[in-house]
């Protein structure tokens, strides 16, 4: 595609900058959900501000940062409040649990198809298996409840299992192998659903879109047309004879990365969630370079710490083209994050004391500090259920672009 060079150093005419601005749009929602889910977690729905403080990686939120000013600038959504100790607690609106219900029900009406999208990428792994604790990177991008290993994951005996190998390391295990879901979600689009069908060779070109001044910047359309001619084997066959680095395995890695992305309600991942699936879903070591190098199909974006990447032909500018009930509820919560007015006073909740936010202003403590001051808050690509480590692969000074 171009020359070395660190990612993060790419021209700007080689960004989409209206997906970048789809970037930006979710990154505070991002960290609002994940607190409405602590809070969602706690017996009464409150929790104390100090509590807090060990999730400030999560919602990646690094001191001097404090976590009672990012709340107070969310007021349709979260309260303040301080008991008769001093201790300062943050609670949801009326508003927020509302919107937690509908969250609840429309998971739930989605349950089926993401159970099928679980199901197909088990049917897509080499062992017809993949760990639990990967799956769950997938949770929010898939649709599933937050207790879907304690519940969710033993609601569909006919479609998976769950199973332990030796080292007692959790296992999702595929039990039905449906012929109807090892097609494509391309194929779907071309030939159509097949209850017999097998998989195995396809010849579809990818939908391609690049930014307006792509034929400008980049100069081998001639090997994109031979890329779009090469036969490919389908996600859902069988890979073992594939030779990695081989022409005939890079293709197939980018429709399984294509398939994975099709299933998201975003249709987007952070990349590291992609790397995690590498060995199971037989898929090149460096993962970023071929998404890179095959930029009209997917687009990959540097900003903040790790990288998001979105399937280029379900966006439309910045926006979704076809939106799932769960991304309306997402925009609908987004609605109510920022909003700037008047300092609100903290009321009392049952024995909390009255206390005027202006009083709280001046102390460097998150119990003495709740005035609302507009700050410039880092990213975060996504809600997981477990951390991901610092030295991920996916880190911005590790990832160079190689020549095509």
């Amino acid at each position: 595609m171009t020359t070395s060079k660190r990612v993060q150093d790419r021209s700007e005419m080689k960004r989409i900058h209206d997906l970048e601005i789809a970037t930006e749009k979710w990154k505070i929602v991002s960290k609002v959900l994940f607190l409405m889910e602590i809070l969602k977690e706690e017996p009464e729905q409150v929790i104390p501000i100090r509590s807090l403080d060990q999730y400030r990686r999560q919602i990646n939120l690094p001191k001097p940062h404090k976590i009672s000013d990012f709340i107070q600038k969310s007021p349709k959504l979260f309260e303040l409040y301080k008991d008769r100790k001093g201790v300062l607690w943050c609670g949801m609106t009326k508003e927020a649990e509302e919107l937690v219900q509908e969250e609840e029900r429309i998971t739930e009406e989605y349950s089926e198809k993401a159970a099928e999208h679980v199901t197909r990428c088990l049917m897509m792994s080499v062992a017809k298996r993949l760990p639990l604790d990967k799956i769950a990177h997938f949770r929010r991008d898939f649709g599933l409840p937050i207790d879907f290993r304690k519940n969710w994951i033993y609601r569909y005996p006919e479609h998976f299992r769950v199973v332990k190998n030796e080292d007692d390391i959790e296992f999702l295990e595929l039990v039905f192998w449906k012929p109807s879901w090892a097609i494509t979600e391309l194929e779907k689009k071309v030939i159509g659903v097949s209850e017999d069908h097998q998989p195995g060779l396809l010849s579809l070109a990818f939908p391609l879109k690049f930014p307006s001044n792509y034929k400008k910047v980049y100069r081998y359309a001639g090997k994109i047309d031979h890329f779009q001619r090469r036969s490919y084997l389908s996600p859902y066959a069988d890979a073992h004879g594939l030779t990695a680095g081989s022409l005939e395995f890079d293709k197939r890695a980018v429709a399984v990365m294509h398939e994975l992305l099709s299933f998201t309600i975003e249709k987007r991942l952070v990349t590291d969630h992609l790397t995690h699936f590498r060995r199971e879903l037989v898929m090149p070591q460096k993962l970023m370079r071929l998404l890179l190098k095959h930029f009209g199909i997917f687009y990959v974006s540097e900003r903040g710490k790790r990288f998001s990447v979105f399937l280029n032909e379900a966006y439309e500018g910045s926006d979704l083209i076809e939106k799932c009930p769960l991304v309306l509820w997402k925009e609908k919560v987004q609605t109510l994050i920022g909003y700037r007015g008047r300092k609100k006073k903290i009321e009392t909740h049952h024995d909390f004391v009255e206390m005027e936010a202006e009083d709280l202003c001046g102390s460097e403590s998150e119990e003495d500090n709740v005035h609302m001051q507009p700050k410039q808050e880092d990213t975060i690509c996504g809600l997981e259920d477990s951390a991901l480590s610092d030295e991920s692969e996916m880190e911005i000074g590790d990832i160079y672009i190689q020549g095509y």
